[in-house]
């Protein structure tokens, strides 16, 4: 199925400029969704790293609507009274009506006013507003699905407000609200049901019945045509989530996604054709450490190999020096994420390591959520044994220190043999044999409540990887989010991912991803999919991936067993490339943040939140076409895989010297590819028609030259 192109800010460079600035003095924009201060999943992570800049350009006229969650408000939010009269008005009167909503500031960058609902403290008004919706939409929501209840409060809250807003107004100003997935779309349905003179804007960041049939293990991209869409959710009992999400995705006045692939998700699905594509970004300031992210890299891997000197103590009877980390990590959804193609392709990995004598072990984490009742004992007493192999190392060197410093004092090379008494020789012995271990190294750190059950643990014991001596493959399955605080793995995420060599994320369904762009920005090379947006925005806008160390595996027109083979032969390459190699590709991969930067892709989403909420295009609803640009290959040869890059016929005859011989100067390839990043520009919108919503509600067609 080809990727038809509608109007997307991934054309980077490939858009005119627009010099005319849009008026914000009498614009106010409300963004909406239930993770305003409120973490649950990636859509945090877009509001919070975009805040900054949305703040920034829209000033005092920018607020954000969420959930009151009281224990997330206690660390994130500063509450205080609101500045604009209308809106203290506003949530004054709903306070006295029976609302709980409050006002304050998002203590994060940028530090954007966020008004705040208790959808609880209004449930007795549940079954009123459920039998209005019924109504209205003809939509039922069920009495047990409380995300669904928490939905319908939470939509009734957002439209009263939005109402309330203008009625308090002298001079109602033109109102902009931006809501965010299913949870906070009922809020636009009512506002488009009641007439609202509100200009609004829907943002699906994954389809709903999408993820649930992907989950389901079904052939999901190349039958999205063929789905009964309301008989597949009703069979999910999701029906009516379902109805909520088309009826938000179909009545808004703009619609967007996040990537390509889920821009043809949603029209088969949601049966509309998304208006424009925006791409995630992130705050690449927050993450950027200039030239020293390889000494990050360095320090950050150091902690990881403490780790592992504890987990394997007993076995560790490989060269740390020559030890790859590997890792995935994200929600615990098995296939969704590509755990299942990344467990069979590190037991091919494995295989093809011993057969060809390769002194290289690979250590592959899982970082996935699950649950547990606690810390696996053996796992803990791996660490407390190294702590006390060090304790012991220390003792001695101090002993040996003293004995020497006496010596040369007095004008005389030691005795060796006598440096160590047999007081010495006792501590260490005892300690070696503290290190005997008759078990192997354990693979999952927690004791998993439902272990028997567990898809990972469950494929392991298929594939028969158990940490053994003679696999130079190793696992270890961290079902908990990392944390500095643990006493198993004192590092948080940030750390962690900087001191690993390679991520790997082969989801069959990841409308974005979010770790592979973390790990971009940080320069840490990453495995994504032509099935994810990432994999997709980068693919559209590098012509040789994985010479900047972006692997993308083909998950689209291949079988699952020939991906496998491909991300086996990724893997089994990347465990053959040099030290050189490696620190070469960091570098190359660090040089593309710019590229997520939402300094660059937020530009395009301002522009589309400030035009196309107040202005509604009429008549022809084709899409608009922007021609993008090809990020080239880098002057010198790429140290990558040779069998992933589709788009160089041939090699380059440096590819077969010694690292040494190879062409590469860092200071003349990064500022060649800081000329080719360019920063995007507004949107075209010269000689369209379009409506402006006035502040009567009233559409007026204008034209735009």
């Amino acid at each position: 199925m080809p990727l038809a192109r509608s109007l997307s800010v991934t054309s980077l460079s490939g858009l005119e400029e627009w010099d005319e600035e849009f008026d914000l003095e009498d614009a106010v924009l409300f963004e909406i969704a239930w993770e305003v201060a409120n973490k649950v999943g990636g859509i945090y992570t877009v509001i919070q790293t975009k805040a900054r800049l949305t703040a920034e350009e829209w000033g005092e006229n920018y607020f954000l609507v969420g959930p009151y969650v009281e224990s997330n408000v206690r660390t994130q939010v500063e509450l205080i009274e609101p500045t604009n009269p209308a809106l203290k008005s506003t949530i004054d009167k709903m306070n006295r009506s029976g609302c709980k909503v409050y006002f304050g500031r998002w203590l994060i960058e940028g530090s954007p006013y966020v008004i705040l609902i208790d959808v609880g403290f209004t449930a007795w008004s549940l079954d009123r507003w459920k039998s209005e919706l019924w109504e209205n939409c003809a939509i039922g929501v069920p009495w047990f699905d409380r995300e669904a209840n928490d939905a319908v409060l939470f939509g009734f809250l957002t439209a009263w407000l939005l109402g309330e807003v203008r009625a308090q107004c002298e001079e109602p100003p033109h109102i902009l609200a931006h809501f965010h997935e299913w949870l906070a779309g009922l809020g636009l349905v009512l506002c488009r049901q009641r007439q609202l003179p509100v200009a609004t804007i829907f943002t699906t960041h994954a389809t709903l019945l999408g993820r649930y049939l992907c989950a389901g293990n079904v052939d999901f991209y190349n039958n999205l045509a063929e789905f009964n869409v309301d008989k597949e959710a009703g069979d999910r009992q999701i029906y009516h989530r379902y109805c909520l999400e088309r009826a938000a995705a179909r009545c808004a006045h703009v619609f967007t996604t996040v990537s390509q692939i889920t821009a043809i998700e949603a029209e088969h699905l949601l049966k509309r054709k998304p208006d424009i594509v925006t791409p995630n970004g992130l705050n690449v300031k927050k993450f950027s450490a200039m030239h020293e992210f390889q000494n990050l890299h360095a320090q950050s891997k150091n902690r990881i190999q403490e780790f592992i000197r504890g987990h394997f103590y007993g076995h560790l009877d490989f060269n740390l020096d020559k030890c790859l980390f590997l890792f995935i990590a994200g929600r615990y959804e098995f296939s969704n994420k590509g755990a299942d193609i990344f467990l069979e392709a590190l037991a091919r990995l494995n295989y093809l390591l011993r057969v060809n004598h390769s002194d290289v072990t690979v250590i592959a984490f899982f970082i996935m959520p699950a649950r547990t009742n606690n810390f696996n004992v053996e796992t803990l007493k791996g660490q407390a044994v190294r702590k006390q192999l060090w304790d012991t190392a220390q003792t001695v060197k101090e002993r040996f220190g003293k004995k020497l410093y006496e010596s040369l004092l007095v004008g005389q090379l030691p005795d060796v043999s006598k440096m160590l008494d047999k007081e010495d020789f006792t501590i260490m012995k005892r300690a070696i044999f503290a290190t005997q271990r008759q078990c192997q190294p354990p693979i999952c750190t927690h004791n998993m409540l439902e272990d028997s059950s567990d898809p990972i643990l469950n494929c392991i014991r298929r594939i028969g990887l158990f940490n053994s001596s003679a696999d130079r493959v190793k696992i270890i399955f961290h079902p908990e989010f990392l944390s500095s605080t643990s006493p198993l793995l004192p590092m948080d995420y940030e750390e962690f991912v900087r001191g690993c060599h390679l991520g790997v994320f082969p989801s069959y369904y990841e409308p974005w991803g979010y770790t592979p762009a973390e790990c971009t920005v940080m320069g840490i090379p990453s495995i994504s999919t032509n099935l994810s947006g990432f994999g997709c925005f980068m693919e559209e806008h590098i012509a040789d991936p994985s010479a900047y160390g972006i692997y993308i595996l083909d998950r689209r027109y291949r079988g699952v067993d020939e991906s496998c083979n491909q991300l086996t032969s990724f893997l089994f390459q990347f465990c053959k490339q040099s030290r050189r190699q490696r620190i070469i590709q960091r570098n190359r991969t660090e040089r593309l943040s710019d590229l997520l930067d939402w300094r660059y892709l937020g530009r395009v989403r301002l522009q589309s939140q400030k035009l196309k909420a107040h202005i509604r295009w009429c008549g022809s609803s084709e899409p608009i076409y922007a021609s993008g640009f090809r990020y080239p290959r880098p002057a010198s040869v790429p140290p990558s895989p040779a069998l992933s890059r589709h788009s160089s016929p041939h090699h380059s005859e440096a590819e077969d010297n010694d690292d040494e011989d190879e062409r590469y100067d860092e200071d003349l390839e990064a500022e060649k590819d800081r000329m080719n990043i360019r920063q995007p520009v507004a949107l075209p919108f010269k000689n369209k028609a379009y409506t402006v919503y006035g502040a009567n509600g009233d559409g007026a067609t204008t034209e735009k030259n």
